[in-house]
């Protein structure tokens, strides 16, 4: 295989995805020629072309263009598509995302998170310390940063490479850090790995790929889980562990805490709502100090740290009406939200409206999506949005509605949902989900302000 070094021209299979986008725009910035196939318009995509990256949406090989030397695919793009075909009729590599990514952290000591949540948001808040501390960096995020409003960091004479391993398809193997991260082990993913035991296995050949000389940290009890984790640093909300917060208290509309530990930082004031984000603060302060960043970079870094698209992302807040979008579609991650919801807005009524993400994910877990949803006073299901999967017979929204209990449910097509929630009684509406359902975000938020009007 040529050295990436070498290539002129790329060509990328899936080019509006989360990272694959972030890839483009470091190959476009390193002056290679980048075009890209995506199947929907998206503000990404629009964003990639407003750089100069030549994007296309139909399945039509003559678009092309020039011959790429190499072209990089997600797997979010099937294999039977006629650009896919004909790039591999022709002999053109054609190599996962994963991969490059890999080959990518093989030049330089890379910073690996990993977990089944949290992975962007550590990545973000340790990428934003990091430019604070004047620490130049490559960061590839799964998410945009509202600091940079990008979804990538490509400073030059980078010190550091930071990446979120990421578990789907053992995409994480690839990758060989210096620092590596890991902040949940809950089940996901099942379609790929079967069962829990195999997940679990892969988590541990993640670790046995840290570098000889390197440092894993993990959130307290996930060594119980795993068998790689000797050596290795704690942290958690509470003690004991390596990292961790007292004098947690809410003023000013901000979560406020001191770190203790190995590192003892008082004054952390974060403007990032959302309780589990405390625990991600934690983590990104606790590799960042790991990297030799000073105490004060880190404080001022968490601090000034504005959040992540689709991360507890306010769009609305006044007297009446508040409205959240997350990104939130495993259950744990949808019942962490939904008690941040309530802890910074004690006594509202909280609607929730969730797309549920895969089918064989809602097949899985019908049943902890229930009781995650249950923590709503109301909640509105839309239809589960396929991404790479054809459907499977038995398995649809009324699967979770069926077993939610004590908490009023429906199910509405997205058109409904709008309509309803122009007129019904709400206080705090949460959309949650990792589908398109994020597209509805202006429509709902202009519906709730004309509701007040």
């Amino acid at each position: 295989m040529r050295n990436l070094n070498d290539i002129q021209q790329l060509f990328f299979l899936g080019i509006g995805g989360i990272g694959m986008s972030a890839l483009a725009r470091h190959f476009h910035g390193r002056g290679v020629h980048v075009c890209g196939y995506d199947k929907t318009h998206s503000d990404l995509t629009q964003a990639l072309q407003n750089e100069g990256i030549e994007v296309f949406f139909d399945d039509d090989p003559s678009l092309i263009g020039q011959t790429p030397e190499m072209a990089i695919h997600t797997p979010a793009v099937p294999e039977d598509t006629k650009l896919f075909q004909h790039l591999k009729q022709r002999d053109i590599p054609i190599i996962k995302r994963a991969k490059v990514l890999g080959m990518l952290s093989e030049t330089m000591p890379t910073i690996a998170v990993a977990g089944t949540h949290g992975k962007t948001t550590i990545c973000a808040m340790l990428t934003h310390i990091m430019k604070y501390s004047g620490t130049p960096c490559l960061s590839f995020l799964g998410g945009i940063s509202l600091n940079y409003n990008s979804n990538y960091i490509g400073d030059t004479n980078a010190e550091w490479l930071i990446a979120e391993a990421d578990e789907f398809d053992r995409s994480f193997l690839h990758l060989r850090p210096r620092l590596a991260l890991i902040s949940s082990v809950d089940s996901d993913h099942l379609d790929i790995y079967g069962n829990r035991k195999k997940l679990l296995e892969s988590f541990d050949l993640f670790i046995q790929n840290l570098d000889p000389s390197g440092h894993l940290l993990l959130r307290k009890g996930i060594e119980e889980e795993l068998s790689a984790t000797t050596g290795t640093t704690d942290y958690d909300i509470e003690p004991p562990a390596a990292y961790y917060l007292k004098n947690i208290h809410i003023q000013d509309g901000r979560y406020r805490a001191d770190l203790d530990g190995r590192l003892q930082l008082t004054g952390i004031a974060l403007q990032y709502p959302g309780r589990h984000n405390l625990e991600n603060a934690i983590a990104a302060a606790a590799l960042a100090h790991q990297a030799g960043i000073s105490p004060d970079d880190i404080r001022a870094g968490l601090n000034s740290f504005t959040g992540v698209k689709r991360r507890f992302e306010i769009h609305l807040q006044t007297k009446n009406t508040i409205y959240i979008d997350d990104y939130a579609h495993h259950p744990a991650e949808i019942a962490a939200c939904i008690r941040s919801v309530r802890e910074m807005w004690p006594g509202k009524k909280v609607t929730g409206v969730f797309q549920p993400h895969l089918f064989s994910r809602t097949r899985d877990m019908a049943v902890q999506f229930a009781e995650s949803l249950e923590l709503l006073d109301e909640a509105i299901l839309l239809d589960i949005y396929p991404a790479r999967e054809k459907p499977i017979k038995g398995v649809n929204t009324g699967l979770i509605i069926s077993k939610i209990q004590n908490t009023s449910s429906q199910h509405l097509s997205k058109e409904d949902m709008i309509d309803y929630l122009t007129t019904a009684q709400t206080e705090v509406v949460l959309t949650m989900g990792a589908g398109d359902i994020d597209r509805l975000c202006p429509l709902i938020k202009q519906s709730l302000i004309q509701k007040q009007q």
